[in-house]
């Protein structure tokens, strides 16, 4: 039988750019027998795609905490938009698809319920602190497959640790998802907020939409489209500096008008003590904590504090109130 897998990996120094990162060369901490179709990458893939961590995204908040409506967007489509970008922004500049893919998907694994208000209070009050980016380490390597980790490759974690702007991926495709992330949130999130009635087209700063344009989707093609052509045959993911300045522009404007203080985040700080309350309540009763949580403390050493923030940032939106509700909120008599 032809090995597939060895047939893609000899293509991809065929047809990728010098830059991009190939899948033979790809390393895991523990060795495992290669796959006959799939290359590492693709495994790496397919294993967060599968996963249960993955699967939770679509309960989770982007912006709008619990819509009732359902065209808003949640943590899962925010990350199959991220996904799509970036594949594309790949596919023209010749870098590796599959990394890109897998990282993309990957990217939030370990955000919070309640969007970033989750992730602030379990930030606040965890010992040694939170942030969603060290947590999808933490899912990846530790806490999924009842404590085994996925066993991704390097270049895929690194992908995951540093899709933020502060940080910057080893990789072209990691630099990829890490622009392709912005590029997603500020457009998707303006299309929430117009669907919402909290902006219009008009109140947008028009410094910015002269240069990125006046809708959603002439503003995706102008950001993909520079991406590409600014960064065609180099070794860097960049925009060009009008377009860039434009973005950054939009994205503060956002802030203001959006991220901070709008009608969207009035619920925030009840979604923040629906978490605070519920991690001190396993805190103080770690019997309750599931049996792959304990394992954490009495296996690896670890503190109940990191297990209990491991537990609580890991549930849904809908199962964190769920919880709440089970624990806090006194239950009707029944005859």
């Amino acid at each position: 039988m032809m090995d597939v897998r060895e047939r893609i990996e000899d293509l991809e120094y065929e047809l990728l750019s010098p830059y991009a990162a190939k899948s033979r060369e790809a390393v895991r901490d523990v060795a495992e027998e290669p796959s006959d179709i799939r290359t590492a990458y693709q495994r790496d893939r397919d294993r967060i795609l599968h996963s249960k961590a993955f699967r939770r995204l679509k309960h989770k908040t982007q912006v709008f905490l619990s819509p009732e409506k359902d065209h808003y967007r949640t943590r899962l489509t925010h990350t199959l938009e991220v996904s799509q970008i970036a594949r594309t922004i790949a596919r023209a500049l010749r870098m590796n698809e599959d990394l890109t893919e897998a990282i993309a998907l990957g990217h939030d694994i370990g955000h919070t319920a309640f969007g970033h208000a989750g992730e602030d209070v379990l930030n606040e009050i965890t010992p040694g602190g939170f942030s969603h980016y060290e947590q999808g380490i933490r899912v990846v390597e530790l806490l999924e497959k009842n404590g085994k980790g996925l066993n991704l490759t390097k270049e895929v974690r690194d992908g995951i640790l540093n899709h933020r702007m502060v940080r910057m991926p080893a990789t072209m495709e990691g630099k990829i998802v890490r622009m392709s992330d912005k590029i997603a949130y500020i457009n998707h999130d303006i299309d929430d907020a117009i669907r919402a009635g909290i902006l219009t087209e008009e109140m947008l700063p028009q410094d910015c939409t002269k240069v990125l344009g006046n809708n959603v989707h002439d503003r995706l093609n102008t950001l993909v489209n520079d991406v590409i052509v600014t960064s065609w045959e180099r070794p860097e993911i960049e925009m060009s500096e009008p377009v860039y300045t434009a973005l950054l522009r939009l994205r503060e404007f956002m802030f203001n008008y959006l991220y901070k203080g709008s009608i969207a985040k009035a619920e925030d700080e009840k979604a923040k003590n629906v978490l605070k309350m519920l991690y001190f309540h396993y805190l103080e009763n770690i019997e309750l904590l599931p049996e792959e949580y304990m394992d954490q403390v009495w296996l690896r050493g670890e503190s109940w504090e990191r297990a209990a923030c491991d537990y609580v940032s890991g549930m849904t939106d809908d199962y964190a109130i769920h919880r709440f509700k089970e624990l806090f909120v006194p239950a009707a008599w029944k005859y």
